[in-house]
């Protein structure tokens, strides 16, 4: 047997007793986890370094050295985040729905975990707290390939949550990391349907592509960020100026960061050197069509432009005549995660949240919220971009299945 065999197995025998924790046992582990890892917050971070210098040396860019990147206060935040999904609701056992047809069967349709869930990601340590508490609270095990440029910092990670698990007396297989990153594993373990029950890809859109083209295993897609702003003609400039400048700088190298910004022609003329001149503190480089850089100096965005997740302090800029020409923009080069429009006017406003096609679409708001944290959910697993189970931040719920319940008195079908 292979040690990813191994994994997968433990990680199915640990499911069974997950089902039966109670919310107060899971809540105490959760809460038990977040206070270790951060009186553990030296360990983490002396494993972190040597990830991080180790990035450095291979010229990691700036966006991902950032996601990679601990530090105390974010340690703390992974901790914040175990206690908010300690607060929440436990969906598990939840009745959805229930009904008595003509045979007087009492049929319940009942919340259940799903099982034993693999999530393949690069280099973002916080995904592993993330994952191990939203599984934990939902009852299913996890079993985690991070990149190997987060390697040292996930083993320790994981180290300080089998170790509170242990100390409450849960299974330490509620949560397993594969250690060896080589692709020939990472391709293993895309077929290793006999003891994962779903597959979660979180990271760059090469990585998802070759999860959701390989998996034997069911996929939940977490797609890339190609995420609009579109300035529309009764904007307040000065506060489309800071969303804009929010949802691109704040961080850099993150899925809901904006990359393209769509500006109607009339607002251009006053928006784009307001913009431009808040841009320059981060000297963000823009990269515009003609009648953009008739209003402002900036390169020439060329077609692939449009369509690119800069992960960067990369920003392009697309100019038009209308709210429908702006929307079809967005539909065809979006990647169908967050979307915004900035606007004064309630009917675009509402013809932007009808038509556009994304798992979150604001108005006025920056691109920046799509979180589950930020959403309430504790913290998320993943930002779905596709239709079908769940859509947008993944929390609780979005880890349950459902199975029917139903009671009888001695019915028999005729």
């Amino acid at each position: 047997m292979t040690l990813l065999e191994q994994l997968g197995r433990e990680a199915k025998a640990a499911e069974p007793l997950l089902r039966t924790l109670s919310e107060e046992q899971k809540n105490q582990v959760l809460n038990q986890a977040a206070e270790d890892l951060v009186t553990h917050t030296e360990r983490i971070l002396r494993a972190n370094e040597k990830d991080m210098i180790q990035g450095k040396e291979k010229g990691m860019k700036a966006g991902l050295l950032d996601r990679l990147l601990l530090t105390p206060e974010r340690i703390e935040g992974m901790a914040e985040g175990l206690r908010q999904i300690a607060k929440l609701p436990d969906p598990i056992g939840q009745v959805i729905d229930e009904h008595t047809p003509a045979n007087g069967l009492r049929i319940r349709k009942v919340r259940v975990p799903l099982g034993v869930i693999g999530i393949i990601y690069e280099a973002r340590p916080n995904v592993t707290a993330d994952a191990f508490g939203l599984c934990f609270k939902t009852g299913n095990a996890v079993v985690l390939r991070g990149g190997s440029d987060a390697l040292y910092s996930n083993q320790a990670i994981v180290a300080v949550l089998k170790e509170t698990l242990a100390s409450c007396g849960c299974p330490v297989s509620a949560i397993s990391l594969l250690e060896d990153t080589s692709r020939e594993t990472a391709a293993d373990f895309m077929k290793l349907n006999r003891y994962i029950d779903v597959l979660i890809p979180r990271g760059s859109a090469g990585l998802i592509a070759s999860v959701v083209k390989n998996s034997t295993i069911p996929v939940i897609e977490t797609g890339s960020g190609n995420c609009h702003i579109y300035v529309d003609e009764t904007a307040d400039p000065a506060m489309a100026a800071e969303i804009v400048y929010n949802a691109k700088t704040q961080r850099i190298g993150v899925c809901n960061a904006c990359e393209s910004l769509v500006v109607h022609e009339r607002a251009a003329s006053v928006f784009l050197p307001m913009l431009a001149k808040r841009l320059a503190e981060k000297e963000v480089e823009l990269r515009g069509d003609e009648r953009a850089r008739a209003v402002i100096p900036m390169k020439e965005a060329a077609e692939e432009d449009w369509g690119t997740e800069y992960l960067d302090y990369i920003l392009s800029v697309k100019t038009v005549d209308s709210i429908s020409e702006a929307i079809a923009h967005i539909n065809r080069y979006n990647t169908g995660h967050s979307e915004a429009i900035i606007t004064e006017d309630k009917t675009h406003a509402e013809q932007f949240l009808r038509e556009v096609d994304a798992a979150a679409v604001y108005v006025n708001a920056s691109t920046r919220f799509t979180d589950g944290f930020e959403f309430g959910f504790g913290a998320e697993i993943g930002i779905s971009t596709q239709k079908l189970h769940a859509r947008g931040p993944m929390g609780l719920e979005a880890l349950t299945s459902y199975k029917y319940e139903i009671y009888g008195t001695g019915q028999i079908r005729g």
